[in-house]
């Protein structure tokens, strides 16, 4: 997938534009299927993910936005449908991936971060991970493809 970056600051999204999948059709519990779909929202000022994941029992959803605050810092502001919310801000993931994009926020458990990079065949690879004294230990992977 060619990771052709956008204009302006939220530009660096511009290759997740659209709708995604992940594991499509999967019953397994610890792959379940996931649709991501980006666009931009509020003229322009916002990027809106809409998260959709088909768990066994109930879908589990998460709205996202993602834009500038008060100090011109590209952050995330995400509410889930288990009634939470989360809040970060961009950060540097190239030890993940050279061209990987990603977020850190402080979170109940403690410091989280995930990160989006290009697949070089097709799609993109999201994950999330949290700090230890070791390092980040990854609990969570996926591989996108165009939704089609």
């Amino acid at each position: 997938m060619k990771w052709n970056k956008g204009r302006g600051k939220l530009g660096t999204f511009a290759p997740l534009l659209g709708k995604w999948i992940a594991n499509e059709g999967s019953a397994e519990e610890q792959k379940p299927e996931c649709q991501r779909s980006f666009e931009y929202v509020l003229d322009n000022k916002f990027i809106k993910l809409e998260v959709l994941w088909k768990l066994k029992n109930k879908d589990y959803l998460d709205h996202t936005l993602i834009g500038l605050n008060e100090k011109k810092e590209i952050c995330f502001w995400s509410f889930t449908s288990d009634g939470k919310n989360s809040h970060g801000v961009l950060t540097d993931v190239s030890d993940i991936h050279p061209e990987a994009i990603g977020f850190v926020a402080e979170m109940p458990a403690g410091t989280a971060r995930q990160a989006y990079w290009p697949d070089e065949e097709n799609g993109f690879f999201w994950v999330v991970e949290s700090q230890t004294k070791k390092g980040w230990n990854r609990f969570v992977q996926q591989h996108f493809k165009l939704k089609k």
